[in-house]
């Protein structure tokens, strides 16, 4: 680990004490963390702003869109209290970071990422990196991944304008899910969503953040393609 790792990394703690009034969580697992130092972000962010990759804060990737601050990622991922048997599902690849820890720490992820351009990108990276326990798929993350379902878990990495109910339902009884809710470029705020063992969802609000929107598209999977 360099030093700008280790930098990143104390930084997170920082601030998981720092909004704990918040999150309700003073530290993250560990297990997250050793994740979150296993990736190297610098692997999942353009060469311009490789001087950039293990600060605190999100990076543009192209077509409009970012690579999560490591916080977040990190809180999202303890959010979902994750274990090594569980299959998961993220809704918008982006560059493959958040997947990337994902699949340390489960059997498998799925990942759909709506812009062809940044799965296919995706695909390669974390093909040429290794990460053969993630599969991305071009298409709209706004309905799920019926085939695959039902997931111990799913993470939304875009603000939709409500909680969509599909994903609800590809939720496994006990299940988690973290989204974003909130109005495009406006207050949203990052929700955890727990499906009882009897199928009833309980919600709370986490933290305030600020996430790009997520695409609703009138078909499932127009790329239609997979890998």
């Amino acid at each position: 680990m360099n030093e700008k790792q280790k930098h990143m990394l104390d930084t997170i703690r920082r601030e998981a004490k720092f909004t704990a009034s918040y999150t309700g969580r003073q530290a993250f697992n560990e297990r997250v963390m050793q994740a979150m130092q296993s990736v190297d972000r610098e692997a999942f962010v353009s060469s311009q702003y490789k001087d950039l990759a293990f600060d605190n804060g999100p990076l543009p990737i192209g077509h409009g869109q970012t690579i999560s601050q490591p916080y977040i990622v990190a809180l999202m991922t303890d959010l979902v209290d994750v274990t090594a048997e569980n299959i998961v599902l993220e809704i918008g690849t982006g560059s493959g970071y958040q997947a990337a820890v994902l699949a340390k720490l489960v059997r498998q992820v799925y990942t759909i990422e709506k812009i062809p351009e940044l799965a296919e990108l995706a695909r390669q990276r974390l093909k040429t990196l290794g990460y053969n326990n993630i599969e991305v798929r071009i298409g709209s993350g706004y309905h799920g991944w019926h085939e695959k379902s039902p997931f111990d878990a799913i993470i939304v990495t875009a603000a939709a304008t409500h909680i969509p109910q599909r994903l609800v339902d590809q939720l496994k009884p006990g299940g988690r899910m973290v989204i974003p809710v909130g109005l495009p470029y406006m207050h949203q705020e990052l929700m955890l969503v727990i499906k009882s063992k009897s199928g009833a969802m309980h919600t709370e609000s986490v933290l305030g953040v600020s996430f790009v929107p997520l695409v609703v598209a009138d078909d499932e999977f127009p790329g239609g393609s997979s890998g």
